[in-house]
């Protein structure tokens, strides 16, 4: 492996991070602290607990996953679009560089970034609520997984959007929602019957549920079925990837 252009490519990603640091991390964990003060402050009075947990401490997981998911795939389109948008992609495609390597470069520079600002607004948590948790390997490991298989599919639509416009389509119009409707700021057990059994087809509801269980040993789904969805997406992604980088879908004139 090339780890010169690897560490070129993330060091490139990552500098971009710290010229534009009011946009790139101030302003996310802005916008999640105000989520926590509403939804904690707002509908906490009214909803005390929810499973035995204080309801400003159970929507911190989902406030965190809710940045860490939109921040990945905002990073991750943001990073390989303006190489597209600008030329500077044919460098790459024309250096000794494999689709691996520049997948790595881009997408891992994407999931540091999202990480950082979730680790930001863990400790902001902090300063609301007492915060326990309980399993911080596997906590640690849901926000590893999680961010870099939603910097894999922010990566895919970097790379599929023809305009700035297709790049928040898909954000805005899906993640989003999903996020919302996935359990993020209460617990599928709350829906009616058989909302409960729609919801199960949303991603978001098992990675939500997984990251919660890290840190309250509560949950909607089963921990292994958590961890099996958020790798079977993972490999769905580096799957398109790698076809896209073997047939220069969208990188080639």
């Amino acid at each position: 492996m090339n780890l010169h252009a690897v560490f070129a490519i993330y060091r490139f990603e990552m500098q971009r991070t710290w010229r534009t640091l009011t946009q790139s991390i101030v302003s996310p964990v802005i916008s999640t602290s105000l989520y926590f003060v509403v939804f904690g402050g707002a509908i906490g009075s009214r909803i005390q607990e929810v499973d035995g947990i204080a309801y400003g401490a159970f929507i911190v997981p989902g406030l965190i996953m809710l940045s860490l998911m939109t921040q990945s795939i905002s990073n991750a389109s943001f990073g390989i679009y303006f190489p597209r948008f600008s030329g500077t992609i044919f460098e790459v495609l024309s250096a000794p560089v494999s689709f691996w390597e520049a997948t790595i470069g881009y997408v891992g520079a994407a999931a540091t970034k999202s990480i950082i600002i979730s680790i930001i607004i863990l400790a902001t948590a902090g300063f609301f609520v007492p915060l326990n948790i309980a399993h911080p390997v596997w906590m640690v490991a849901f926000l590893i997984l999680t961010a870099v298989t939603f910097s894999l599919f922010g990566f895919l639509i970097g790379i599929w959007a023809d305009g700035f416009e297709k790049l928040q389509l898909i954000p805005l119009l899906v993640v989003t929602p999903l996020v919302f409707l996935g359990g993020s700021f209460y617990s599928i057990a709350m829906l009616p019957p058989a909302w409960q059994t729609i919801t199960l087809f949303n991603p978001v509801v098992y990675l939500v549920s997984g990251f919660r269980w890290s840190f309250y040993e509560i949950s909607d789904v089963s921990v292994g079925l958590s961890l099996f969805m958020v790798l079977l997406f993972m490999t769905f992604c580096l799957i398109l990837i790698a076809w896209i980088f073997r047939t220069g879908y969208r990188l080639k004139p």
